[in-house]
């Protein structure tokens, strides 16, 4: 008897390929094939996807991967090409929106009724026509958390023609159900500024969107976000009337196994961890992008911090990205002189108990070393997954996207982490650095955030286990959409 497909359609963001890729493993597990079909428009481009896609080909040979063929005359992002080019996010939706004809062409090569379901990145929402348009059964996934999902359903119909913009309420606490109250400046600004704008309407579009898939597939656990999830299951008060919020599964953490790799056997960092004590070194990673958007400036407070910290550090350093470098955005790997970018001495007096490192660092297996006592990170859902399932406590310094979100939910929701001051205002001092390193490293403060992260651990191990309310949730979707393909 062939094996029922599911098909993932994973979009162009790294960070929301990685955690969906993770999906496969249960799906697997359960008896169904996984098909992913791949939009490759940027893979000679972007560095970081590619090397995550040839990752998932070497480590999950059972995924087959479908690169759907490329589409003639693609739009040009800013400053990728000549011209002028789209907003990267316009971009994105105008290029998904053009492969509808290669995704229908794709699923429609399947044995009739052999598609089980069709899982779609939610910035996607274009690929939900194709879905509904062939009677397959369409999930949205959200990389991010309950809480941000449930801003986002929320969201569009909070502002009505004529009230102030986003940008005009500037810090204003906006009050959402099932989530803290959350200034209007930390809602994704940089899209949301401008009613009239493009970027704005095809936000909020994308947003209205989240009630059309059958459900919605969410990297959380339950019990990290007990009320978001709460809301988002059966408060009909978050939407107006009329308006349905799908079923949520709660599926995560999504967060990579951590098996130490070829690669990662051969990095420095890690040989250099093995020689430091237990829970003894400070982690700073900002992502793919963050790490470029700090300042010279900031970097030497960065660095003044840590060395006036005594505490022992593992530091991933960028070079700051140049004024109107968009292709920086594709190719975030530009050579960073360490000798330039950091103050004079620093390197020097810091060896040792400091160690930096340029570009990229294997990030799940420095956290859970046995040496690594806390992450200075930049508040990307995936790193705040791989800490929390670490059991390492967080340093939060959010920068961009739905980051300023994933920090509420940190600091004053979860309580894994506290907020690096400063980064509002666009730097975060030396003195701050200092003190914050020194509270979660030193104080009772720091091993009581400890021990909430650990705990938190532990509820994540026990949701992924058989019986566990993760695991439930993958048989429970599973189930929906067999009973959708029956209708």
């Amino acid at each position: 008897m062939m094996k029922k497909t599911i098909v993932l359609y994973p979009g162009l963001f790294v960070s929301h390929f990685v955690p969906m890729m993770q999906l496969a493993d249960v799906l697997l597990e359960e008896g169904y094939a996984v098909t992913v079909a791949l939009i490759d428009l940027t893979l000679e481009q972007d560095a970081a996807l590619a090397s995550a896609v040839d990752r998932v080909a070497a480590a999950k040979p059972s995924v087959a991967i479908h690169r759907l063929p490329q589409i003639h005359n693609p739009p040009l992002v800013a400053g990728a090409g000549d011209g002028d080019g789209d907003a990267p996010l316009i971009w994105y939706f105008k290029v998904v929106k053009l492969y509808n004809e290669r995704l229908r062409e794709f699923l429609c090569s399947f044995p009739y009724r052999s598609v089980h379901a069709v899982v779609i990145d939610a910035p996607s929402v274009d690929a939900l026509d194709v879905a509904r348009e062939l009677g397959v059964p369409a999930y949205s996934f959200f990389a991010t958390n309950a809480s941000a999902v449930a801003v986002f359903v929320q969201l569009p119909w909070m502002r009505a023609e004529g009230d102030p913009s986003f940008k005009e309420l500037g810090d204003t606490p906006l009050e959402f159900h099932g989530v803290p109250p959350m200034p209007a400046s930390y809602l994704m600004r940089e899209t949301l500024l401008d009613p009239e704008s493009e970027l704005y309407k095809a936000m909020m579009n994308a947003m209205r969107r989240s009630s059309e898939p059958d459900g919605i597939l969410v990297n959380t656990f339950a019990s990290l976000e007990p009320r978001a999830v709460g809301v988002l299951r059966g408060d009909p008060q978050v939407v107006p009337p009329g308006v349905r919020v799908p079923p949520v599964y709660c599926v995560g953490p999504l967060v990579a196994s951590g098996e130490v790799r070829e690669e990662t056997q051969q990095h420095e960092c890690l040989a250099w961890l093995d020689r430091q004590p237990d829970r003894s070194v400070v982690f700073l990673c900002f992502g793919s992008i963050g790490a470029a958007t700090h300042s010279s400036e900031q970097l030497r407070e960065l660095a003044a911090g840590l060395k006036s910290s005594g505490h022992r550090f593992l530091w991933v350093v960028r070079a700051p990205m140049r004024g109107g470098d968009a292709e920086r955005l594709f190719d975030p790997r530009a050579d960073a002189d360490l000798d330039a970018l950091m103050p004079d001495g620093f390197m020097e007096s810091t060896k040792g108990r400091g160690l930096v490192v340029k570009h990229w660092a294997p990030q799940v297996e420095v956290l859970r070393h046995r040496a690594t006592g806390a992450f200075v990170t930049h508040c990307g859902w995936s790193s705040a997954m791989e800490g929390i399932t670490a059991g390492v406590p967080m340093l939060c310094w959010p920068m961009y996207s739905e980051q300023k979100m994933n920090k509420v939910l940190m600091v004053e929701e979860a309580r894994v982490g506290v907020e690096m001051v400063g980064w509002e205002q666009g730097l975060v001092t030396a003195e701050e650095v200092e003190a914050k390193v020194r509270l979660v490293m030193e104080s009772e403060e720091g091993e009581q955030l400890r021990a909430r992260v650990a705990a938190h651990r532990d509820a994540a191990a026990i949701a992924c286990k058989p019986g566990g309310s993760s695991r439930a949730a993958y048989g429970q979707f599973l189930s929906d959409a067999a009973s959708l393909r029956q209708e």
